[in-house]
C-alpha cells in the first residue's frame, strides 16, 4: 500500500513537472515569439527610411550588437540563469529564505558588473570596433543598456526560479515594444525630418535598448511586488539555512555563473568569429571592396539572422523553462524525473522547430521581399539559414539542459571543441561557399556540439531513443510534406502574381503560411502526434476542429 502511494506520488510529481514545463514554455514562447516578431516587423519601415544605406546600416548595427551581446552576457555574468537554477534548487529543498538572500546578493554582483562592463564599452569602443569608425558610436550607445540590464535580468531569473514565467514573457514584450517605438521615432526624425545621417540613425536605434530595458524594469518590479506576499510566506515556512552568509551565497553565485558566461555566449562567440574573420578571409579568396563585403555580411549576419531568430526563439523559450525544472529534479536526486524532462524537451523541440524551420525556407522568397525588398542573394542565404536554425536552436536547448543537471564543466569542453571546429573549417567553407560559408561552418560546429551533448545524456540517463524514433519520424515526414506543398503553392502563386513587389509578396505569403500551418496541424492531430508530445489537452482542440 505504501509503495502504491509512493508510486502515485511520484507519478503526480512527474505530471506536475511536465505541466509546469508546458505552461512555462507556453508563456515563454508567447513572450519570445511576440518580441521576436516585433523585432522583425520594425525592419520594414526602418529599411525603407534608410533607403540606399539600409544594407551597410544593417552591417554596422549587427557588428555593434554582436559586441553588445557578448558584454551583456559578461555583465550579467550568467547570474540570471544561475539564480533561476539555484532558486529552484533551494525552493525544492523548502529553503526559500536562502532564495531571497541569493536574489539580494545577486543584485549587488550584477550592479557592479554592469558598471564595469559599461565603462569598458565606453572607453574601449575604438578597439572593439575592429577599425570601423561607424561602429564606435554604436558601441557607446549600447553601453547604457549594459549598465542597467544586469539588475533587470536578475529579477527575471529570480521569478523564473519560482516557475513564474508570465512576468518574464510580458517584460520581454514590453521591452521590445518600448525599444521599437523609440528607434522608429528617432530614425524617422533623423532620416526624413533631420539631416539624413544614417550613422546617427543607427546610433539612436541601438540606444533604444536602454529605453526598452526601462520598460521591462517597470513590468518586473510590478510582478515582484504582486508575488511578494507569497514569497514572504514561503520564506517564513523555510526549513533551516538561516545561517548561510551573504559571502557564501555570492561565491556560490559566481561559481555557478562562470560556466553560464561561457555557455550562454556560445552563439555570440560564433558570430564574433564571423565578424572578425569574414572580411580578411573573403579578401584572401577574391577581390572585393569593403562596401561589397559589408553588404554580404549584412545579408547573413543581420537580414537572415533577424528572420531565422524568430524560429530559434522557440528553442530559447524551452531553454528558459527547462533549467529550473531540471535543477529541482537534480536537487531531489530524481533520475527518472530528469530523464523524462530531457525526453519531453527534445520531443517538444523537434515538434516545433523542424516544421518552423522548413516552413520558413518554403516561404523565404516572399518573407525576405516583404521585409527587405527582393534580393536573390539575400533569399538564397535565408533559405539556407532556415535549415541551419535547427542545429542552432538545438544547441540553445541542449546547453540549457546540461546546465540544468549541473554538467557545466562538460558543456564548456563541448563548446570549446565546437569553436575549434569552427576555426578549422571557417576558411574552407568561405573559400567554397562564399557568403553562406560562415553559416555552414557554424551549423557544422553546432552539430558536433549537439552530438556530444546527446551522447553524454545517453550515457548518463540511457535515453529511450527507440521510443522517440516513431514520433521523430512522424515530425520529419509531416514537415517535409508541408514543405513540398507550401513550396509548390508559393511557386504557383509566383507565376500568377509578381513576386518582386513588397505588397504582392505579402499577399502571396499569407495563403502559403496558412496552408503550411494547416497541413502540419491536421496531420499532427489526425495521427495523434500532438497528443503524445503535448498531452491529452490537445484532444479538445481536435474535437473543436472536427478531426477524428
Amino acid at each position: 500500500m505504501a509503495e502504491q502511494e509512493q508510486s502515485a506520488e511520484g507519478t503526480n510529481t512527474a505530471t506536475d513537472a511536465t505541466q509546469k514545463m508546458i505552461t512555462g514554455s507556453a508563456w515563454m514562447t508567447a513572450g519570445s515569439i511576440a518580441s521576436r516578431i516585433l523585432g522583425a516587423i520594425y525592419i520594414i519601415p526602418w529599411v525603407t527610411w534608410l533607403g540606399s544605406y539600409s544594407n551597410i546600416a544593417n552591417a554596422v548595427y549587427a557588428k555593434g550588437y554582436n559586441i553588445y551581446n557578448l558584454f551583456l552576457v559578461v555583465a550579467t555574468a550568467g547570474i540570471p540563469s544561475a539564480i533561476s537554477k539555484l532558486v529552484a534548487h533551494y525552493n525544492g529543498l523548502d529553503q526559500a529564505n536562502i532564495s531571497r538572500k541569493l536574489y539580494h546578493s545577486g543584485m549587488y554582483v550584477a550592479a557592479a558588473m554592469g558598471i564595469v562592463c559599461a565603462t569598458v564599452m565606453m572607453l574601449g569602443a575604438g578597439i572593439l570596433s575592429g577599425g570601423d569608425v561607424n561602429v564606435v558610436p554604436v558601441v557607446r550607445s549600447l553601453a547604457w543598456a549594459v549598465l542597467i540590464i544586469p539588475c533587470m535580468s536578475i529579477t527575471r531569473g529570480y521569478l523564473q526560479g519560482y516557475a513564474w514565467m508570465a512576468p518574464s514573457a510580458v517584460s520581454q514584450f514590453v521591452e521590445q515594444l518600448f525599444r521599437i517605438i523609440y528607434m522608429l521615432g528617432a530614425t524617422y526624425f533623423i532620416m526624413k525630418l533631420g539631416d539624413g545621417n544614417w550613422v546617427h540613425a543607427v546610433t539612436q536605434s541601438t540606444f533604444a535598448a536602454f529605453i526598452g530595458a526601462i520598460g521591462a524594469i517597470v513590468v518586473l518590479t510590478t510582478a515582484y511586488l504582486h508575488h511578494l506576499r507569497t514569497m514572504n510566506e514561503m520564506a517564513r515556512n523555510s526549513v533551516g539555512g538561516a545561517d548561510v552568509s551573504t559571502m557564501q551565497l555570492v561565491l556560490k553565485i559566481i561559481y555557478q555563473s562562470i560556466p553560464f558566461i561561457v555557455i550562454e555566449s556560445g552563439i555570440t562567440l560564433f558570430q564574433l568569429v564571423d565578424q572578425y574573420t569574414f572580411n580578411p578571409m573573403m579578401k584572401m579568396v577574391g577581390h572585393y571592396t569593403n562596401y561589397q563585403l559589408s553588404v554580404v555580411y549584412a545579408l547573413f549576419s543581420f537580414n537572415a539572422n533577424k528572420l531565422y531568430m524568430i524560429v530559434i526563439s522557440l528553442a530559447s523559450a524551452l531553454a528558459a523553462t527547462v533549467i529550473p525544472l531540471l535543477a529541482e529534479a537534480r536537487a531531489q536526486n530524481d533520475q527518472q524525473g530528469m530523464r523524462k524532462q530531457i525526453v519531453n524537451v527534445l520531443m517538444m523541440f523537434y515538434f516545433v522547430m523542424v516544421p518552423a524551420a522548413l516552413g520558413l525556407s518554403a516561404v523565404a522568397p516572399q518573407i525576405y521581399t516583404v521585409f527587405y525588398r527582393y534580393d536573390q542573394a539575400g533569399i538564397t542565404i535565408l533559405e539556407f539559414a532556415s535549415f541551419m536554425s535547427i542545429p542552432f536552436g538545438l544547441y540553445t536547448v541542449a546547453a540549457a539542459m546540461m546546465q540544468g543537471i549541473s554538467e557545466n564543466k562538460k558543456m564548456m569542453v563541448n563548446l570549446a571543441i565546437g569553436l575549434a571546429v569552427k576555426f578549422v573549417i571557417q576558411y574552407p567553407c568561405i573559400y567554397f561557399f562564399r557568403g553562406i560559408g560562415p553559416l555552414l561552418a557554424t551549423g557544422i560546429s553546432m552539430t558536433v556540439i549537439n552530438y556530444l551533448i546527446l551522447h553524454s545524456f545517453n550515457d548518463e540517463f540511457n535515453l529511450p531513443f527507440h521510443q522517440m524514433t516513431r514520433p521523430t519520424n512522424q515530425i520529419l515526414g509531416y514537415s517535409l510534406l508541408m514543405f513540398v506543398v507550401t513550396k509548390a503553392v508559393m511557386l504557383l502563386l509566383g507565376h500568377l502574381v509578381s513576386p518582386y513587389g513588397r505588397f504582392t509578396a505579402f499577399f502571396i505569403l499569407i495563403p502559403g503560411v496558412v496552408i503550411g500551418a494547416a497541413i502540419y496541424l491536421y496531420l499532427s492531430l489526425r495521427f495523434r502526434l500532438a497528443d503524445r508530445i503535448l498531452g491529452e489537452r490537445v484532444a479538445s482542440l481536435r474535437w473543436r476542429l472536427h478531426i477524428k
